[in-house]
């Protein structure tokens, strides 16, 4: 047991040693030198052939045979006729294909445990007296108060007591904006307190948190996600046989045992066993040159079938930049906007920081204009006193507070800009409006004609599942063209949705960012992460795009399609080869030599055929700039 161990722990260092002592011999016959030649043949077969024989023993007793077992058989065959140089060359390409296809379908899954290093480990629990304690979170219990300083982590999922402040719950709903909590607000576990403090009673503590169950989610379906069974191997299970038993009969039947270990020889699958994982690497290295990380040859195939794309929408079809993306100027100088971004530099606001980087990016120069009695009105916007005048920066409802009225035209403006589910900011002096400026999340570039593509490739169906609200998400599948969008939902529920496609019988893959879409990355059939996202979103995906980009997608999307189609060409090669090789040996047409010859021909057939991969290049999606335009 500890030799097998040992063995399979170094098999690709005995698949190096094998390809030099083959190397060596080859020498030897350049040199004319017979000893090199077979004492180099001899040593490259018996090193090379230890892992697989000890995998067919391994296989039968699971009552299995395996192609390692037809290997194992040949081997000793071409031993017995004097094949030295066969036996060790099938043994090495056996080894070196297994190398490949287990280099690519190694994943590092780190996931639970950088879930588990994320999550909170102290709380502020606070006394009946006001005193707080810093205790183990494990320590809370439903109905304890903590306390939460700007910068710290809320260590429980509760309900605001005391206090407000701006939420960062990226790790939660997956959303970038900055979320205004107070006195009666529901807060989450792991979520950031960007500023302000609170006082938080906790109504769910450790496993039952939200964060509690993403980390669970990951778990349950790591647990239940297995691969399916490779085409290859099920092929082995009828093939391996009918070699074996084709050989016998030739055997008995013509008592020629040479001829029966022939047929052992020239029937064992090297181009077989090489065909499949020599089209997934070259797939893989394709991807990998054009910014897309495909995680194995079963990746690739599930890939290729699936009709079900589930997106994220923050981060994911839009860029998680919180911008402003429409401006209506009723002053028609720039003052508005140079006042605006003077009272809105004071607030670290997520609204307000956006008006300031629109006013940077224009050049709109306000560092001459006077701010003061800036007063910030909760939940409706700023007051202030500027350049002498009096100055209004909030929503509609500060406006009606105040009695300024919009005009017909404003009023259809604010209208469509809320319908395209931007947040709006109205900007009045003297009781005048004077702009209305429209923040959104940017939607990504090419988004729309990348979807498009996409569908003409084999998807069948498109869905947004977001924690953002309702109207904001239908606005934006509206833009790029979504068919389904369910909203304002938390890491559970997108993961409900996924196993419901799943169970109508689609082949899903999700595509997200955020340690909140983990759970749905690893619940699809196939997980694909953006590379900008989190590190655990990365190593929970089967697939990531390293630039984030769309044309990523497609270009993955084509390249399973294309790799699989290509795995299956090189399979047929090399299963009509041996069928020819064997109907030619028994017939009389084929002798060693010519077979010998054919049967390697036919590796390099699959080989030249897989790099047809290396090349590939899907059609580029034309850019929609209509996506980022903004209305002047």
């Amino acid at each position: 047991m500890k030799f097998q161990r040992y063995i399979n722990q170094h098999t690709n260092q005995i698949t190096l040693i094998t390809a030099i002592l083959i190397g060596v011999g080859l020498l030897g016959k350049v040199v004319d030198s017979d000893m090199i030649y077979t004492v180099s043949f001899i040593a490259a077969s018996i090193i090379s052939a230890v892992p697989i024989v000890l995998r067919a023993v391994s296989a039968l007793r699971f009552k299995t045979i395996s192609i390692e077992l037809l290997v194992s058989i040949a081997v000793i065959g071409a031993f017995i006729i004097g094949e030295y140089n066969e036996s060790a060359i099938v043994t090495f390409l056996f080894l070196f294909g297994t190398f490949l296809e287990d280099k690519t379908l190694a994943k590092t899954r780190h996931s639970i445990k950088d879930l588990t290093e994320m999550a909170p480990t102290t709380a502020m629990i606070v006394d009946d007296d006001g005193n707080t304690e810093e205790t183990d979170v494990d320590l809370v219990d439903v109905d304890d108060v903590v306390l939460v300083k700007a910068g710290g982590q809320i260590p429980v999922d509760g309900e605001i007591v005391d206090g407000s402040g701006h939420i960062n719950e990226a790790s939660i709903t997956g959303e970038s904006k900055l979320v205004t909590k107070g006195t009666g607000n529901q807060v989450f576990s792991g979520t950031i307190l960007d500023n302000g403090t609170l006082k938080v009673r906790a109504t769910k503590v450790g496993d039952d948190t939200t964060f509690g169950k993403i980390v669970e989610l990951v778990e349950d379906a790591q647990d239940t996600k297995s691969p399916a069974e490779k085409f290859i191997d099920k092929f082995a299970t009828y093939y391996t046989p009918a070699v074996l038993i084709i050989a016998l009969i030739v055997g008995l039947v013509t008592k020629d045992f040479r001829l029966a270990i022939t047929v052992l020889v020239l029937g064992c699958p090297g181009a077989l066993v090489i065909g499949a994982p020599v089209s997934n690497v070259a797939g893989i290295g394709n991807g990998a040159k054009n910014g897309v990380l495909i995680k194995g040859g079963e990746v690739m195939n599930t890939f290729a079938n699936v009709d079900t794309l589930v997106f994220d929408k923050t981060g994911t079809l839009t860029e998680g930049k919180t911008a402003v993306t429409q401006f209506k100027d009723y002053s028609r100088d720039q003052l508005a906007l140079q006042i605006a971004t003077a009272v809105e530099k004071q607030s670290d606001h997520p609204l307000a920081q956006a008006v300031v980087k629109f006013s940077g990016d224009h050049h709109i120069p306000f560092e001459d204009v006077q701010v003061a009695d800036a007063d910030t009105v909760k939940g409706r916007g700023v007051k202030a006193t500027a350049n002498g005048k009096n100055v209004l920066i909030g929503n509609l409802r500060m406006m009606n507070d105040e009695n300024v009225d919009l005009t017909s035209e404003q009023r259809q403006d604010l209208e469509n800009i809320q319908g395209e589910g931007s947040s709006t900011v109205i900007v009045a002096f003297d009781g005048q409006i004077q702009a209305i400026l429209g923040i959104s999340d940017v939607i990504r570039q090419g988004v729309k004609q990348s979807l498009a593509t996409l569908k003409s490739l084999g998807i069948k169906k498109t869905v947004m599942l977001t924690g953002d609200n309702l109207q904001t998400a239908n606005a934006v599948a509206e833009q790029i063209g979504i068919d389904e969008v369910h909203a304002e939902l938390l890491p559970e529920q997108k993961v409900e949705y996924v196993k419901q496609f799943q169970q109508e019988g689609h082949k899903v893959a999700f595509v997200g960012d955020g340690i909140n879409d983990s759970p749905s990355l690893v619940t699809a059939d196939i997980g694909i992460a953006m590379g900008s996202g989190t590190d655990v979103a990365v190593e929970t995906s089967d697939v990531v795009l390293m630039s984030s980009g769309f044309n990523e997608l497609i270009h993955a999307y084509g390249l399973s399609k294309k790799t699989v189609i290509n795995t299956k060409e090189n399979i047929f090669i090399a299963i009509a080869t041996v069928v020819a090789l064997l109907i030619g040996l028994i017939l009389g047409f084929i002798y060693m030599a010519s077979g010998m010859f054919v049967h390697e021909a036919s590796i390099l057939v699959v080989i030249f055929n897989a790099m047809r991969l290396i090349n590939y290049q899907p059609k580029a999606a034309k850019l929609d700039p209509d996506q980022l335009s903004v209305g002047e």
